[in-house]
C-alpha cells in the first residue's frame, strides 16, 4: 500500500483510470459485436451501417491508448471482408 501523500494519489488517479478505460474498451467492444450480429444476419446494408458508426469509435480508441493500432487495423479489416462477402453472396 502507498505510503506518502503523493503515492496515495497516484493510486487513486490509476484506479480512476482504470475503471475509465475499462469503460470504454467494454464499450468499443460492443459496437465491434454489433457489427458482427449484422454479418452473422447476412444483411448487408445493415452491416455497413453498423461498420460506420462503429469505425470512428475504435479508432479514437487508438488514440486513447485502449487498443493498439495494429490491433484495430486487423479488425477493420476482418470486418470489411466479412461484409464485401455478404455482398457477393
Amino acid at each position: 500500500m502507498a505510503n506518502t501523500p503523493q503515492a496515495k494519489k497516484r493510486a487513486r488517479q490509476n484506479e480512476k483510470n482504470r475503471k475509465h478505460n475499462a469503460s470504454l474498451r467494454s464499450m468499443a467492444r460492443t459496437y465491434m459485436k454489433k457489427v458482427d450480429a449484422k454479418i452473422q444476419a447476412g444483411n448487408y446494408e445493415e452491416a455497413q451501417a453498423a461498420f460506420k458508426t462503429c469505425q470512428p469509435i475504435i479508432d479514437s480508441m487508438v488514440n486513447k491508448g485502449i487498443f493498439t493500432k495494429n490491433k484495430v487495423a486487423r479488425q477493420k479489416s476482418r470486418m470489411v471482408a466479412k461484409i464485401k462477402g455478404l455482398q457477393s453472396a
